[in-house]
């Protein structure tokens, strides 16, 4: 098996895909809780406002209004991100940035209009013995229907989710100021038309923050520098990668896309194509956000290569398995002239393990970054099978002359 050909089994077609749309499904179907939720608990402040007198009651209600349509806006931007279109190639992640950027909008309006109303509307005195019950009541819906969304959101990767948990937060905290208005008023104190200028302060600072996010998302921000790292580092690792030259990325919809430039240490540009599919597989399966990664490669044949050779001890003989062998010589050699630069022994830790030993002293020869493992016949094992399939020539122990190399 030549080393072009060991890595066609790896190129298997990625299910970070089909994921991705199974957390659309689920996001989507919690968005449509959310719309239920939120009418109950629109029509019961409204409705126990009204009949109460209670003006910050009253906004409260229209606060939760205006969730009714933030969460239809996040059930439809989800149920349009789930749509594939031709004119779309990089999918419709981003109509869940669409649903957040909407129900920004909605509510820094129902703000501005609550305080409004608050400032210029007349002074009243609530009848606590409904309202209060209803604020209470709607205290414990709104936190605790607003930690479960935003729990959902962070594990289903939906932006849109955790913009609606958010508002639900914010409904909360706007909620408690009104429970305490109305715990004043059982108390005679006339503290209504405060407590709705603070509903409209908090609806304010809901909608700016769901409004910068959205904004972000939409002029295409970076994924964030720690994933970034752990991308890198992911193709950094593989044997046949020299560095990673340049990282470009995006958000979109909560959804990560990568493009990367990697230098490969082949001369082979069939196989560098190969390679760069299996990573790209590796980044997705690694993370799930991430629905779309591309690696252009750029192939070099080094100066020098790296050559392993399993040996019975410090200068001692080849030794016939990988598993097995007490030492290994790691050789930098001259690709032309077949000079060694730099020579030194590795002991292989992996020599007594009971399970797995093949699988393991594989995966730590792999990182050592070898061109060439030399072996004195021809052979099967697991440890062969994994540098094979990661593009490490295996050469018999005759074949090592620069001009094989």
């Amino acid at each position: 098996m030549n080393e072009e050909n060991a890595v066609q089994r790896g190129t298997q077609p990625n299910p970070a895909g089909s994921t991705s749309k199974t957390e659309i499904k689920k996001a989507r179907w919690r968005a449509g809780i959310s719309i239920l939720v939120n009418l109950l608990l629109a029509a019961g402040k409204g409705v126990a406002g009204i009949m109460g007198g209670s003006a910050a009651l009253v906004g409260d209600a229209v606060h939760s209004a205006t969730d009714v349509v933030g969460s239809t806006a996040a059930w439809f931007g989800l149920w349009l991100a789930g749509k594939e279109h031709p004119s779309f190639p990089y999918g419709l992640y981003k109509a869940e940035t669409l649903a957040t950027l909407l129900t920004s909008v909605v509510v820094i309006l129902a703000g501005y209009e609550i305080g409004r109303q608050a400032l210029l509307g007349p002074e009243t005195v609530p009848d606590v013995a409904v309202t209060l019950p209803v604020a209470a009541a709607s205290l414990v819906v709104t936190l605790t229907f607003g930690m479960y969304q935003l729990r959902a959101g962070r594990k289903l990767h939906s932006k849109a989710l955790e913009a609606d948990a958010r508002d639900y937060l914010a409904d909360a905290m706007s909620t408690s100021v009104v429970l305490l208005s109305l715990i004043g008023a059982y108390f005679g104190l006339s503290l209504d038309r405060w407590a709705a200028a603070a509903v409209a302060v908090f609806i304010f600072w809901s909608g700016g923050n769901l409004l910068w996010r959205a904004l972000r998302d939409l002029l295409d921000e970076a994924i964030d520098r720690e994933t970034e790292r752990e991308i890198i580092n992911l193709v950094n690792a593989h044997p046949r990668v020299d560095y990673v030259e340049r990282i470009l990325s995006r958000t979109a919809g909560g959804r990560f896309i990568v493009d990367l430039d990697v230098v490969m240490r082949s001369p082979s540009h069939k196989l560098a194509h190969r390679l760069a599919h299996l990573l790209e597989s590796e980044i997705q399966e690694n993370h799930p956000r991430v629905v779309m990664a591309r690696i252009k490669t750029h192939s070099r044949e080094p100066k020098e290569i790296c050559r392993l050779t399993p040996v019975s001890e410090p200068r001692g003989d080849i030794v016939p398995h990988l598993g097995g062998a007490p030492w290994f010589l790691r050789e930098m050699v001259d690709r032309k002239s077949g000079e060694v630069s730099e020579r030194d022994y590795l002991r292989n830790s992996h020599r007594d393990a009971v399970r797995k030993k093949g699988y393991l002293v594989g995966k730590w020869l792999l990182g050592l970054k070898p061109d060439q493992v030399v072996v004195p016949e021809e052979q099967e094992s697991t440890a062969i099978e994994l540098l094979k399939e990661s593009g490490v020539r295996v050469i018999l122990a005759q074949d090592t002359h620069p001009e094989n190399s």
